[in-house]
């Protein structure tokens, strides 16, 4: 049974979001739609899914029309989908997310023994550490993604669409992920990727389809024929710009940011390091290493329960943070935009602004809207966020926009260090690049970044030096000479020796 979308538009207030788009789905294969952020990607998937009615155009399933009036009937008619946003209920438990279409009731009452070992069988396929008992609320960002596909896989569709999902996942975890799609097409699912990490398109996908400024650019065209180049070339219009950096040596320069032997409320033990002036420190590690954890503590949103934080050589104690950026000068971009990094119902210039708020205000504490104007809008050209206008609701960008919105703010701010949680989560290849210009810009004018990224490409990319982390400790650093196969292999080196150590350890 094929999927054919056929000539679908869509446009939002300002925004041709589709035109004309058209798109073959066939069983047993993983078809990958690409193109950059606000190319149409998200908006077709959720058209196809339920979420919204088309203007134009039409859906057939095996030959027949259809038109769903919601994500039910999409279901009903055997389609799954993990969407770029989240859609889980923080207060329910990871088994009663997972089979929340479904949920096994006995005697009228809900089965919860049932629940949990039901959703046991499909957490197991992607990571056996997460607790189905637990509350969604107290999970990182990455277990919430991997929940959310648990999710999808659980209602064994025959069309599941995929929008972004390994976005804040490792790619130790991405490839468990790509062995199991692998199987479900080998078992006849039809299978629609979406990712911007082109190394996984071309390692799983069989035909790709591609969308530019809402229209077909490409569609259906066979992987086994597609260059890297091409398929660029197809996304943005231009050839990719390969950037070569020499490694770069900090030793000698000022620590601005030391960690001695800390630990912390979350379950950090004995953490240290040293993060230099105009350094780029990397934290690599799998899902529950407590990489965004750490990040947390250090502008003080966790306790420091043991050890000590010190700034310029000076201990310091940080409550909170709003102390952490108006005092000590630290930002921290989330890896949770949605929910920490962006304020959705307000405006990109609200957005962009709030970082800055205290240096615009007038002596009565007021802020005049064309001052925020003036210091926001470069940072809206600069990082080329597309908006019909800097008025535009944060809540109506595309997810890649939204990104560069949470970036933009932290720029505004000039701060001193920049802790950066997944940067190019959800971020096209053209914005990624830049980027990743942009944070070696900064730290080559001086601030010192601590990033944190689940795509090993981007962190071997841009790094200086990378530490390992793995169950609250870290457990290696790895000097980055920005030999991807070198560098990659002693960060899982590292990472493994640990797991290996440790049941040794329990039997001994």
């Amino acid at each position: 049974m094929s999927l054919t979308i056929e000539s679908v538009s869509k446009a939002f207030p300002g925004v041709q979001a589709l035109d004309h788009v058209s798109l073959e789905l066939r069983p047993g294969e993983i078809h990958a739609l690409m193109g950059e952020n606000g190319a149409g990607k998200s908006t077709l998937i959720k058209i196809i899914t339920g979420l919204y009615p088309a203007d134009s155009g039409r859906m057939l399933i095996d030959g027949k029309e259809v038109a769903f009036q919601s994500s039910r009937d999409a279901i009903a008619a055997g389609i799954s989908a993990v969407h770029q946003e989240r859609n889980l209920i923080p207060r329910f438990s990871v088994g009663e997310n997972i089979l929340l279409e479904r949920l096994p009731a006995r005697r009228g009452l809900l089965d919860r023994s049932a629940i949990h070992r039901e959703a046991r069988r499909y957490l197991d396929l992607l990571d056996g550490s997460i607790d189905t008992r637990a509350e969604v609320r107290t999970l990182s960002v990455a277990q919430m993604q991997i929940v959310e596909i648990a999710k999808a896989l659980s209602l064994e569709a025959k069309y599941l669409l995929m929008d972004e999902p390994t976005a804040s996942i490792t790619e130790h975890e991405a490839n468990t992920l790509f062995g199991l799609l692998k199987r479900l097409r080998d078992n006849g699912a039809a299978i629609v990727f979406v990712s911007h990490k082109l190394e996984e398109i071309f390692a799983i996908a069989d035909r790709v389809t591609v969308l530019r400024d809402g229209k077909n650019a490409g569609a259906g065209e066979p992987m086994s024929t597609m260059t890297r180049q091409r398929l660029i070339s197809l996304m943005v219009g231009r050839e990719e710009r390969i950037l070569e950096r020499p490694a770069r040596e900090h030793g000698n320069t000022e620590v601005v940011l030391e960690a001695r032997s800390l630990s912390t409320s979350l379950g950090h033990k004995h953490i240290s390091f040293a993060l230099h002036r105009g350094e780029i420190l990397g934290l690599y590690g799998l899902v529950g290493a407590g990489r965004s954890e750490l990040a947390r503590a250090i502008v003080g949103d966790a306790k420091v329960t043991g050890g000590e934080l010190r700034l310029k050589d000076k201990p310091v104690v940080i409550r909170d943070m709003h102390e952490a950026l108006n005092r000590y000068r630290i930002g921290y971009i989330s890896e949770d935009r949605k929910q920490e990094g962006l304020i959705l119902a307000h405006s990109i210039r609200q957005n962009i602004a709030v970082t800055i708020w205290h240096r615009l205000a007038g002596a009565l504490g007021l802020i005049a809207p064309a001052e925020e104007v003036r210091a926001v809008r470069p940072y809206v050209e600069r990082l080329e966020i597309r908006t019909p206008s800097i008025e535009q609701i944060v809540g109506n960008l595309s997810g890649g926009n939204q990104q560069k919105v949470s970036v933009a703010k932290w720029l505004a701010a000039n701060v001193e260090i920049l802790i950066i949680d997944e940067p190019t989560v959800g971020i096209d290849i053209k914005t990624k690049a830049y980027l990743h210009e942009l944070i070696h810009e900064i730290a080559a004018a001086g601030t010192s970044v601590l990033l944190i990224s689940s795509d090993m490409p981007e962190m071997v990319a841009l790094a200086d030096r990378i530490l390992v982390m793995h169950g609250m400790r870290l457990v290696g650093e790895v000097p980055n000479d920005h030999r991807y196969e070198s560098v990659s292999k002693a960060i899982m080196n590292a990472i493994h020796a640990v797991e290996e150590d440790q049941p040794a350890a329990a039997a001994g």
